[in-house]
């Protein structure tokens, strides 16, 4: 058990207390809940009994934070540096006794992509989870611990901790398929875009370009969560029962189903950019082909007059009538070259 802090402790120091934000605690007895929101140094206390399983969340820990609950649980150095340590990769780690777990829950606002970290500490009946961050929601975890039916019928039997790991990583995916779908959208504005009369090549690039962006976090993110699943369905690890199998799969299935959606929005985005320069060249085409269309109707007029300007004698030479006829040809002429374009839609 963890000793209680003295004045003299520097983990009684206010600049030492776990977390940048108040723990959060649970145990369940057979599958029930039966305590919440005690204090850290009875974690311990609580494992003590028997068919007990006890959740530790720390929001914002530094490593001088985890040293209770490290010496409680006997966590390695090195994971509890992981844990404590920014822009970890996703994966999972066994060590002798527990496994360490890193992944990413991603949100995506108004086009921004935010990534947050979490890591969790899987032992026989304790869950640790670590956040960098109040991004992630746990209170939606509670929720979806509370939904499993499996919890509520659990007789003591068999371990807790495989149900909550499995409502963790459910909940983690999910968060990435929402990911996928916000990104989804924000190609279909793209698209919209694109194909725009006004066609605003800036807003374009910028939307593109950080959609690719976003892409590539969230393939980065998004991808190992496979491996952790078929780490965690191996049968030389012996965590998840044949019973839970079923649940660990439909996590893998959708994992799955975000590492291709996530690559088939990539493939979208480059097609839709092809397309955006396909367009942006026609464009420039057409544009040029309005170009010429008006520099051959002003010549005219300037072939007319600048034949007249030999100072040679022609029908009309020093005559009213003679300005005029002059004026009509050039008119006429001018008229017919526009029809003639607008006919072959090159205006």
């Amino acid at each position: 058990m963890a000793h209680a802090p003295t004045e003299t402790d520097p983990d009684s120091h206010p600049d030492n207390r776990i977390g940048t934000r108040p723990p959060r605690t649970r145990a369940w007895r057979d599958g029930r809940v039966e305590a919440e929101g005690f204090d850290v140094a009875d974690v311990s206390d609580h494992l003590q009994r028997e068919r007990v399983t006890v959740w530790l969340d720390l929001c914002g820990p530094g490593q001088h934070d985890l040293r209770v609950i490290s010496d409680e649980l006997g966590l390695d150095p090195v994971a509890v540096e992981d844990a404590v340590s920014s822009h970890e990769r996703a994966k999972l780690d066994r060590y002798s006794g527990y496994l360490f777990l890193n992944v990413y829950v991603p949100v995506v606002i108004n086009g921004a992509l935010t990534m947050h970290e979490v890591s969790a500490f899987v032992t026989e009946r304790a869950l640790v989870t670590v956040r960098q961050d109040a991004g992630f929601d746990v209170d939606a975890l509670l929720e979806r611990w509370d939904d499993i039916p499996a919890i509520a019928r659990a007789d003591g039997t068999g371990p807790l901790t495989p149900l909550l790991l499995y409502g963790l990583l459910d909940l983690v995916v999910d968060r990435q398929l929402d990911a996928v779908q916000g990104l989804d959208d924000e190609a279909d504005e793209l698209e919209e875009l694109v194909f725009d009369d006004r066609f605003p090549v800036r807003e374009i690039q910028r939307r593109s370009f950080r959609l690719r962006k976003n892409l590539v976090m969230l393939r980065r993110v998004g991808l190992p969560m496979r491996e952790i699943l078929n780490t965690l369905l191996r049968r030389d690890l012996e965590f998840v029962s044949k019973e839970l199998t079923p649940y660990f799969q439909d996590v893998y299935d959708h994992a799955l189903h975000v590492g291709e959606w996530t690559e088939g929005l990539r493939d979208l985005v480059g097609n839709l950019l092809d397309t955006r320069i396909a367009l942006q060249g026609n464009r420039l085409n057409e544009v040029m082909k309005k170009v010429t269309s008006w520099a051959a109707i002003i010549a005219v007029p300037t072939a007319v007059t600048g034949f007249y300007g030999q100072n040679v004698p022609y029908p009309g030479f020093s005559q009213g009538w003679g300005f005029y006829l002059s004026t009509v040809i050039m008119i006429l002429c001018s008229i017919g070259l526009y029809l003639v374009f607008k006919i072959r839609d090159w205006l």
